[in-house]
């Protein structure tokens, strides 16, 4: 029988007992003081310490005396229990059984008055704030501190100073505990803020060329425990006694980050983060945290529209209609539709798995069809083929496998823009000896940050970069090892096959990272053209029968359908009769000029929408939808966990995806059976998971031989985290911290450019204009630049990703620094 403890498990070896306020405990060695009298539910004051940061010892709050007991542990002055590890025999005295700590913490908090202002009342972090309730608990009832008329006079700072455009500085409150600090330096790997002067004059400030512009940097204003570090929005806005707090998930990317809404009156005042340990830890990042304004512009719909029809003696135009009126004719337009050739269903991100469930099942039973696709963006057949047979219903890897991991692989996947939480994850693991290998055109800050061997790869040739890290001895992949894959490999043929590929063969761990907070649920709920929920395949005719039988009708479609790039083409040719379409902008499809062609090509097209957008002043019937906030529903991370939540508001104005299709649904005389989110979770969890066998890898791709012309480059080219995507409208002050849109190519091509400090990149949509800086390890046949960061984005104006485009010098005083 093995001895070996289990993961979790402590030997009894690696136990000290101590005694804490006369009472003996247990536990791990090299554990510090304060957290095992936390373990026995002592609360030791303190101000710098903070679980998840190394410990400091700057404020001093936390002293405790730790008296001889005749053993050799005794020390003559108390010590700081928040870097005092615990030994043998060691007996400690908190502030609870011990006047000489007592004493102590009340000294220390009396020195931390002297020179913090009396501004409760109107300090943003009054009502929740350490410094103020410790006072009351562990300091002096009246201070020593001789005031103005005694000749003292407390330290003034000009207030408050712009530590970016979203975060403030009040200098005067600071504690100088470097909560702040230490995070942007051991957790974000941003250390642009840092303490400066000495003694009484010491002080956090920010280099003169380097502002702290993180993704990150709202997690110093929730760790400040007073109120020197505040944001732009939420200053003097409101109490915390004022707010109603709500718990909540990250809308933003697939992380699935917990969070708390603090609202009032109907309107979200601010957000934080929420204590997870299995998944943010107590980390967001700052677009889940700032970016909720767009449920709140003057361009929400409130009410649902319908288009007047010539023919009947209308102008054409949308107006106003009754939700019952905007039903009938929704069900009585796509019934026509589907009669002239069918309907195509494109859905977006946004989608709760809920609501993706709902869009799955209008289509196959109300619309018959499995013309359905949540992918809105570039996008392929082998990825379709790779996530039903490697991707749906799996869970092979969780954020504590990354910490665990020997080496992780990133393909196609920049953590720090396209996934927060899983870059500070990978970043801790790196700081303890994490090895990461990024396939990646250049070595970009966030890798930089991980501290990543980047192999160079140009854009396009991910596929064989991957295929060659099987016989790279340097990475040494196995059973411990994790291949984190992007989206993005889609737009490569043959990258995600040899990922699957890599994985079987060395026994790595394989996971699949989209962007979007929806797009993992979806797949599972089956808005995909050959899968039905719960991963059923729609080749498979038992697969059908199962779900046909859940459903309670005859059958379903048996033919996989369109994906969405074959719908956009299918709707402009007008092989299709209408669309209908949930949280789709155009620009992000592969091809948004003919995304908006067929749109108005189709015979009639269902929007729904939470804002105006070009779908829906295209539309014939436009549903407002629900935001996050006003609706409950299901997030899948990208590891496959269900992230739950409930509504936040309940706003009759918007109703969830769900019940719009259920409405229509009802209109058509095919009830979907539910009307409710809780109606739709029970009735996927008794559907349940295909038991069956698993969709087929698919077809091997074609990979065709690339040729680049004479003066040309490869296009490579990703979304920054913060940008100009629709769901950060409404917070100005979080735009101007987004970083800027610039043109990287390789050294030899910014050596060629003479000095230009802009470049034109022409395509075969277009041209763009920007500044242009060298990336001394791009490959010399490729160049990048943000694919949504400036006019109306790479897809509209140059051209589409791994495509070729040329490289133009811009003569001195004609940039523009945007698309022409």
């Amino acid at each position: 029988m093995s001895t070996t403890p289990q993961q979790g498990q402590v030997e009894k070896t690696d136990l000290v007992t101590l005694t804490i306020d006369g009472v003996q405990v247990s536990v791990p060695k090299d554990t510090l003081v304060i957290r095992a009298a936390e373990q026995m539910g002592v609360q030791v004051p303190r101000f710098c310490d903070h679980p998840l940061l190394a410990p400091v010892g700057a404020c001093r709050q936390c002293l405790v005396e730790v008296p001889d007991a005749g053993n050799g542990r005794g020390m003559p002055k108390p010590q700081a229990s928040c870097t005092l590890p615990v030994a043998e025999g060691m007996v400690v005295e908190t502030q609870a059984t011990s006047g000489v700590a007592d004493k102590a913490q009340q000294g220390i908090m009396e020195f931390l008055l002297i020179n913090h202002p009396l501004d409760c009342p109107v300090c943003d972090k009054g009502g929740e704030c350490p410094l103020q309730n410790q006072a009351m608990s562990n300091g002096r009832g009246e201070s020593r501190f001789s005031g103005p008329e005694g000749g003292g006079v407390k330290r003034t700072f000009a207030k408050p100073i712009n530590l970016s455009p979203q975060i403030l500085l009040d200098r005067e409150r600071c504690i100088v505990c470097q909560r702040c600090t230490r995070f942007a330096d051991e957790i974000a790997g941003d250390p642009f803020i840092s303490l400066v002067e000495r003694g009484a004059q010491q002080q956090i400030g920010i280099a003169e060329d380097a502002p702290f512009l993180s993704y990150f940097a709202g997690n110093t204003i929730q760790i400040c425990p007073v109120g020197a570090l505040t944001s732009v929005d939420y200053r003097f806005r409101s109490r915390p006694f004022d707010l109603v707090s709500t718990p909540a998930v990250g809308e933003h990317d697939a992380c699935g980050a917990a969070i708390r809404v603090d609202h009032r009156r109907g309107k979200v005042m601010r957000r934080l983060s929420g204590d997870d340990p299995e998944v943010n830890e107590e980390w967001i990042t700052d677009k889940d945290r700032f970016a909720f304004g767009y449920a709140r512009t003057p361009d929400r719909l409130t009410h649902p529209l319908v288009r007047d029809r010539v023919e009947d003696g209308g102008t054409g135009e949308l107006r106003a209609a009754s939700w019952p009126e905007a039903f009938t004719v929704a069900a009585r337009g796509l019934a026509a539709a589907r009669a002239a050739g069918g309907v195509g269903v494109l859905t977006g991100g946004r989608l709760s798995a809920e609501d993706a469930y709902a869009y799955a099942k209008f289509a196959r039973v109300v619309l018959g069809t499995n013309d359905i696709d949540f992918r809105a963006r570039p996008h392929s057949a082998e990825e379709a083929d790779f996530l039903a047979s490697e991707v749906v219903l799996r869970m092979p890897v969780t954020y504590a496998d990354l910490e665990q991991a020997s080496v992780v692989v990133l393909a196609g996947l920049e953590p720090e823009d396209e996934a927060g939480t899983i870059f500070l994850r990978l970043r801790k693991a790196a700081r303890k000896g994490l090895s990461v290998v990024a396939l990646a055109p250049f070595t970009t800050r966030g890798l930089a940050k991980l501290g990543a061997r980047v192999v160079p790869t140009s854009a396009g040739d991910e596929g064989t970069a991957l295929a060659a890290l099987a016989d790279d001895a340097e990475v040494a992949l196995d059973g411990r090892a994790v291949i984190l894959v992007g989206e993005r490999l889609a737009t490569v043929p043959g990258a995600l096959r040899a990922a699957a590929e890599l994985a079987r063969t060395t026994g790595a761990r394989l996971a699949w990272v989209p962007r979007r907070a929806g797009d993992r649920g979806a797949l599972e709920a089956g808005c995909l053209p050959n899968l039905l929920p719960g991963g059923r395949p729609v080749a498979d005719a038992a697969a059908r029968v199962d779900a046909a039988t859940a459903w309670g009708v005859d059958a379903l479609p048996e033919v996989p359908g369109r994906d969405g790039d074959a719908i956009v083409k299918a709707a402009a040719a007008g092989e299709l009769g209408g669309l209908v379409i949930g949280g789709v902008d155009p620009d992000d499809l592969a091809d948004p000029a003919a995304a908006r062609a067929a749109i108005d090509a189709a015979g009639f097209v269902v929007a729904l929408e939470q804002r105006a957008t070009d779908v829906t002043r295209a539309a014939d019937v436009v549903f407002p939808v629900a935001p996050v906030s006003d609706k409950a529903g299901t997030f899948v991370t990208w590891e496959g966990r269900p992230r739950p939540f409930e509504a936040v508001f309940t706003n009759p104005g918007s109703l969830p995806d769900l019940r719009v299709l259920a409405g229509i649904a009802e209109e058509s005389g095919l009830a979907l059976g539910f009307r409710t989110v809780p109606e739709v979770r029970r009735q996927m969890e008794e559907m349940g998971p295909w038991d069956g066998d698993r969709a087929p890898a698919g077809p091997e791709p074609k990979v065709k031989a690339r040729r680049l012309a004479r003066n040309k480059f490869w296009l490579s080219t990703w979304k920054h985290l913060l940008d100009n995507g629709t769901l950060q409208m409404g917070d100005s002050a979080l735009a101007r911290t987004a970083r800027p849109a610039v043109v990287a190519v390789p050294q030899a091509t910014y050596d060629v450019l003479a000095g230009a400090t802009h470049v034109t990149l022409t395509g075969d949509r277009g041209e763009v204009t920007l500044p242009v800086v060298a990336a001394p390890d791009l490959p010399e046949d490729t160049v990048w630049m943000p694919a949504n960061s400036h006019g109306n984005g790479v897809l509209v104006d140059l051209a589409s990703p791994g495509s070729a485009v040329t490289v133009k010098a811009v003569k001195p005083g004609t940039q523009k620094g945007a698309a022409r």
